[in-house]
């Protein structure tokens, strides 16, 4: 009779911030160790928003299947309990097919929630309350309401990112209608135990400048693919709403209003990236299980791939003589 431990899954989750190069040694562990990547970034998953979410090509995808992006409609609504859902199917689909599941993403309430097996109640709301929760983010902006959620869940309000209003509003939510903070049902949900036996590698620079060099740098290369004609294009569509929230339209949308000059924008875009960055590693360093690799410290991405390949290699061998 198999093991608790031998019944989990094992997979790989390569997490990190923006621009530190997690598609690539996705791709290449794939490659490597015949897997199959599913994407965890919370705006990828929209058609037509390619560009300014640095959405994977083809190319770069190199024949490794990725499930979880560009598969939703714009103006359609996302959970983070639906992410939850798909990804743990995609997983026990991948495994099954004899592949190895490999996470790949920055957005960490996605990664975090999925790992770490958190259940979420969507019973108990109350659409009169979040009409008016979402008429004060509009009138008041949403940092009111984060103020709101601190008085009673300061947790929440600490690790809620504040571009997303839906969560910030959910979040208040749930205390107002259960008497319960959100960060409490978490903490209550990961008393099931997770089904999976995860290598988490993250990427990031010992040197911060080398990373905003990096993102600065990602811009101009968006801006050459033609984000500019994207983002024009995506705001006129029904997916504006959507679009707004992405960083990479909504610091564009003053130079399409004729209120600011194009370079202008651009710093703000680069600015907002940069800040993005640093709310994703200061997430993603709170998990002690994380083995982190500095993308400033190696000669090649070729370094760093061998490097990661041995890690995950000793660490599965660990894993199957469990």
């Amino acid at each position: 009779m198999k093991s608790n431990l031998e019944n989990k899954i094992p997979l790989i989750s390569v997490t990190g911030p923006t621009a530190s190069g997690k598609t690539k040694l996705g791709v290449s562990l794939a490659k490597h160790f015949d897997g199959e990547v599913i994407s965890a970034d919370s705006m990828q998953i929209y058609q037509g928003m390619d560009i300014a979410t640095a959405k994977p090509t083809a190319e770069e995808m190199c024949g490794i299947p990725h499930h979880l992006i560009g598969f939703l409609p714009p103006d359609q609504t996302f959970s983070v309990a639906q992410f939850v859902d798909l990804a743990k199917a995609k997983i026990e689909d991948i495994h099954k097919r004899g592949k190895l599941p490999i996470i790949v993403g920055g957005t960490g309430l996605y990664v975090n929630s999925l790992l770490n097996n958190i259940s979420f109640s969507e019973n108990d709301s109350d659409e009169k309350l979040r009409a008016e929760l979402r008429e004060k983010a509009e009138k008041q902006g949403v940092m009111s309401l984060i103020e709101e959620l601190r008085e009673f869940d300061p947790d929440s309000a600490e690790r809620i990112e504040p571009n997303n209003v839906k969560r910030v509003i959910r979040a208040i939510e749930v205390y107002r209608t259960t008497g319960i903070t959100m960060t409490e049902q978490n903490r209550r949900s990961r008393l099931a135990e997770s089904p999976y036996r995860a290598v988490k590698i993250g990427l990031k620079a010992q040197d911060r400048q080398f990373l905003y060099d990096r993102i600065n740098m990602r811009v101009d290369i968006m801006v050459e693919q033609g984000l500019l004609e994207e983002t024009e294009k995506v705001l006129s569509s029904d997916c504006s709403q959507t679009a707004e929230k992405a960083i990479g339209y909504k610091e564009l949308i003053p130079y399409f209003n004729g209120e600011t000059t194009l370079e202008n924008a651009l710093e703000e875009l680069r600015k907002q990236t940069r800040r993005y960055a640093k709310r994703q590693l200061t997430w993603f360093l709170r998990d002690e299980d994380i083995h982190w690799f500095n993308i400033d410290t190696v000669e090649s991405f070729e370094e760093l791939e061998n490097l990661a390949k041995d890690y995950v290699e000793k660490e599965l061998k660990i894993i199957r003589n469990a």
